[in-house]
């Protein structure tokens, strides 16, 4: 299993199923043509590929060109790195009838053909190059330490987080703990909670 530094963004979640079992990395997905009209997951992709930086690796298709065309005109393009899947005939095992263009997707295709258009984007593997150590990520125990999990007030604690940090309201418990660990170290999260609960009223 490679690490890859990169946010990858996927169509939807078959896509990141197949990938996940192909590379450690953040996955994000888009809902297919849904990202045209979510202006919180479009702040939020901006973010990620501000801090980490973003791989789209979108279907073959006419479909995968029009979503990867529409991110290329709403993300900062120095911070966006595009992979690019070979064109496969056939179709998903899961389908009954092959897509339009008859291709395989994301989903459909090899480990090895993943891990080839990654590379050939610039993807950065973090087991080949020297890399500092990763920050201490927040656990799920931390949420509940900083009161945004498990405890009386944790729902309306985390809702008010989520619109400070400008994160996409429906984040669960778990999608908000790996937007932080994505976007925050333990100290800035701590620090900026802090800030917080200082603050009167």
């Amino acid at each position: 299993m490679k690490r890859i530094k990169e946010v990858i963004v996927v169509e939807g979640r078959y896509d990141k199923n197949t990938l996940s079992q192909t590379v450690d990395a953040a996955i994000v997905t888009l809902g297919g043509f849904a990202v045209f009209n979510d202006r919180e997951k479009l702040a939020f992709l901006r973010r990620l590929a501000e801090k980490q930086g973003l791989i789209v690796l979108t279907d073959s298709d006419g479909a995968g060109f029009v979503i990867r065309n529409y991110l290329k005109g709403a993300l900062p393009r120095d911070r966006v790195k595009q992979a690019y899947i070979p064109d496969v005939p056939g179709k998903e095992r899961r389908k009954r009838h092959p897509g339009r263009e008859g291709k395989l997707g994301v989903e459909g295709m090899r480990p090895q053909a993943l891990l080839e258009a990654l590379r050939r984007a610039g993807a950065t593997f973090l087991d080949e190059a020297e890399e500092t150590p990763a920050k201490g990520e927040l656990t799920k125990a931390d949420l509940v330490e900083l009161g945004l999990s498990g405890g009386e007030n944790s729902a309306s604690r985390r809702q008010a987080l989520l619109r400070r940090l400008d994160l996409p309201e429906h984040l669960t418990a778990n999608g908000l703990l790996e937007a932080l660990n994505l976007l925050y170290s333990r100290e800035e999260l701590e620090s900026l909670l802090r800030e917080w609960d200082e603050q009167p009223g």
